[in-house]
């Protein structure tokens, strides 16, 4: 049995299972990534919630783990070289487990590399800009007198759902077989529409191949099950 005794966060989430991939998550946008990726491939894993609303994540124990504090991260009981490997950044932990697994990534160079360019278009523009805009709608910056900062984020939104729109013509997924771009990305839009509301603001309803594919996806029975993992008390 692995001995995962020294990382500090075990000591605070201690896990019933060291044998197994241990998850420390939350199930946000980015939190979800993580653990469709886990039921879409039957990796074994165990779970633990990490509440961001108390800042869990700026504890000693989760920042020995994430340095950064965010969500999710991993602890591999075997990784690279049969030692245990902790990894942060929901882009990195959906890569390393793709090639883990040879699951959800193309073995063909040219197809690996164009799906891992959709993975940090997620990363890099799609998760910060609807972010931003939950931020101005829905939660403290709604209360801004100038509205500039949202008018801005909403236009953004819109262009970023646009290059997806003309992306998914003709296509069923990003790429074209299901893949960790898909998983990257399924959770944001399904954020940005429902729990942010802003499907109006964005003018969603406009588009139609997001829509489709948003609907193709969430239908994925582990996307369902990813999607309350961890399952909040």
């Amino acid at each position: 049995m692995a001995d995962l005794s020294a990382f500090p966060i075990t000591r605070r989430w201690p896990a019933a299972h060291p044998d197994r991939l241990q998850l420390y998550s939350l199930n946000t946008p980015n939190g979800v990534k993580v653990s469709i990726m886990l039921e879409e491939i039957g990796l074994p894993y165990e779970t633990h919630l990490v509440d961001i609303g108390a800042n869990e994540s700026w504890t000693p124990e989760f920042l020995s783990l994430n340095p950064n504090g965010k969500i999710p991260a991993i602890l591999v009981p075997e990784g690279p070289g049969g030692k245990p490997l902790a990894l942060f950044e929901s882009g990195a932990i959906l890569v390393y487990l793709a090639e883990k697994t040879g699951q959800l990534l193309s073995a063909d160079p040219a197809t690996r590399y164009q799906t891992l360019q959709w993975v940090m278009f997620q990363m890099a523009a799609i998760g910060p800009m609807f972010g931003q805009v939950g931020f101005f709608h829905k939660y403290a910056g709604r209360a801004f007198e100038d509205k500039r900062p949202l008018e801005r984020y909403v236009a953004e939104s819109k262009r970023l759902l646009g290059v997806l729109e003309d992306r998914l013509e003709g296509r069923d997924w990003i790429m074209d077989d299901y893949s960790i771009a898909d998983v990257a990305t399924l959770g944001w839009v399904r954020n940005l529409i429902g729990y942010y509301g802003a499907r109006d603001l964005v003018d969603f309803d406009s588009l139609k191949t997001v829509p489709a594919w948003l609907e193709r996806g969430l239908a994925r029975p582990a996307v369902q099950r990813g999607l309350e993992i961890p399952a909040r008390g």
